[in-house]
C-alpha cells in the first residue's frame, strides 16, 4: 500500500449545502453513511459526543449542524485526516476537538473522560477474508487492523452510565457486531437499511446503551430509494432519506 500527501482535495456539500467538507480526492471519502449515522443519534443540546475514527469529521459535524450546543470530540489515527477535520470544523464554525491517536492504545486525553454518546463508522471489511485496498488511507478506513470487538470495547469504556452508542456497519458483519456489543452494553436496537424495495439489507445501524436492560429489538428495515432499480441520473431517495441528506433532519429511529 502507498500513502500520498493530501494536496489534492475537493470541497463537498453535505446536508443540502448546510455543511461543506474538505476531503482527499483519492483515498477514503465520506458519503451518505456518516450522514445517516449522525441523523440516528438521539442527542440533546448540552450533551457530549465522541466520534471514534472521525476521518474528516463528517458524522460529528453533521450532528453538530443538526443539534446545537454539543460538546464534540473526535479521535482519528491518521494525522492528515485529523487536520482536515479541524479545518472543516473551523470553516463551518462548529466547535470540534480532534485528538490524534489509535483507539487500540487510547490517547491519554481520552482515558479519563466519559461521554453521553459515542458514534462510529468502523472499518466495514474483515481483512482475514478480504483483500486490502492499494491506497493506505483508504485501507485504514475500510479494513484497518483493529478488530471490531475492540472498537466496541473501547466505546463502552468511554460511555458514561446510561450513555448511548451508535454504530453503522455492513449487514454481513452483524454477528460480530452483536457479539461484541453484548459484552458491555444492553438495550440493543437494530435498524436495517435497505437500498431498494425487495433488496436485502446491506447496512445496519445499531443503538446500544451502557447499563441498558431492555430486550433486543429488530426494527423494520428503512428503504433508502423509492424505485426497485436505478432509473437514470436522478437520485430517487425516499422522502425520509432525502430529508436527512438534504435538509439535515433526524433519522426516525423507531420507538
Amino acid at each position: 500500500m502507498t500513502s500520498k500527501p493530501m494536496d489534492d482535495l475537493t470541497r463537498d456539500r453535505f446536508l443540502g449545502g448546510r455543511l461543506e467538507l474538505w476531503q482527499p480526492r483519492r483515498g477514503y471519502r465520506a458519503g451518505v453513511d456518516p450522514v445517516l449515522l449522525a441523523a440516528a443519534v438521539n442527542t440533546k443540546p448540552g450533551q457530549s459526543v465522541l466520534d471514534m475514527g472521525c476521518g474528516v469529521g463528517a458524522a460529528a459535524l453533521c450532528l453538530g449542524r443538526r443539534v446545537a450546543d454539543l460538546s464534540l470530540t473526535g479521535l482519528e489515527i491518521q494525522p492528515d485526516y485529523a487536520a482536515l477535520a479541524r479545518r472543516n470544523a473551523d470553516e463551518n464554525a462548529i466547535p470540534f476537538e480532534v485528538i490524534e491517536g489509535d483507539l487500540a492504545s487510547m490517547p491519554a486525553p481520552l482515558r479519563a473522560r466519559q461521554f453521553d454518546h459515542v458514534i462510529m463508522n468502523p472499518p466495514y471489511f474483515d481483512r482475514a477474508t478480504g483483500t486490502a485496498a492499494e491506497e493506505a488511507s483508504r485501507e485504514i478506513a475500510l479494513g484497518g487492523p483493529t478488530p471490531l470487538s475492540l472498537w466496541i470495547e473501547q466505546a463502552a469504556r468511554r460511555l458514561a452510565p446510561r450513555g448511548f452508542l451508535h454504530v453503522i456497519q455492513r449487514a454481513d458483519r452483524l454477528p460480530d457486531l452483536l457479539t461484541a456489543a453484548q459484552a458491555g452494553l444492553g438495550s440493543l436496537r437494530l435498524l436495517p437499511l435497505i437500498p431498494r424495495p425487495g433488496r436485502d439489507s446491506q447496512l445496519v445501524i445499531l443503538r446500544a446503551r451502557k447499563g441498558g436492560r431492555a430486550a433486543f429489538r429488530l426494527h423494520a428495515g428503512l428503504v433508502l430509494h423509492d424505485s426497485a432499480s436505478h432509473d437514470g441520473d436522478r437520485e430517487n431517495y425516499s422522502e425520509t432519506i432525502r430529508s436527512v441528506l438534504r435538509d439535515g433532519a433526524a433519522l426516525p429511529f423507531p420507538r
